[in-house]
């Protein structure tokens, strides 16, 4: 009995989870607050959401775009976190949005072999598997704190749930 392939669930998987859910959710999240609201920080070991989307944008790109397209890698994280800038939120928002999609073409290529293939990122030896693991439960983890910012700056619960019933049941 041969072992099915899941190299194309787990890429299909992967750019839903990026494109379909976090991005439309972080946008919508990120467009119902001010751009002095998405800079932000309750103090300086902080980040602002304008920081965290900066941070993700050269993320994605560094692990996914840079890595599987073998381009140079030219990502300059400090400065991702020392951004003061005050980008606005549409600026920041559009980049993203564009490296996703830069993102979800790379995914849309991929092979079982181009994910088993060893990879030097960010200094660190991996797989191309474990780089698409890492970029997906990466920016689960700051769109989780976007989401959070956002409610606690606004005192509102965002909607991203609301066709659940009271059971917590679609």
């Amino acid at each position: 009995m041969s072992t099915p392939d899941l190299t194309p669930a787990f890429l299909a998987v992967s750019r839903a989870k990026l494109l379909d859910e976090y991005l439309p959710r972080l946008r919508a999240a990120v467009e119902s607050l001010t751009d002095e609201q998405i800079w932000w920080r309750p103090n300086d070991a902080s980040n602002s959401i304008g920081n965290l989307l900066l941070h993700l944008n050269g993320n994605v790109r560094q692990w996914l775009i840079a890595s599987f397209s073998r381009q140079p890698d030219t990502r300059q994280r400090p400065a991702e976190f020392a951004e003061r800038d005050h980008l606005p939120a549409r600026t920041l928002l559009d980049r993203l949005a564009a490296t996703l999609d830069e993102a979800a073409a790379i995914l849309s290529r991929l092979t079982a072999e181009d994910l088993a293939a060893p990879m030097q990122i960010q200094g660190y030896s991996t797989t191309g598997l474990t780089a698409v693991y890492h970029v997906v439960e990466h920016f689960g983890l700051h769109y989780g704190q976007i989401v959070y910012i956002t409610k606690m700056l606004q005192a509102r619960d965002l909607g991203f749930y609301k066709q659940l019933d009271a059971t917590g049941r679609a």
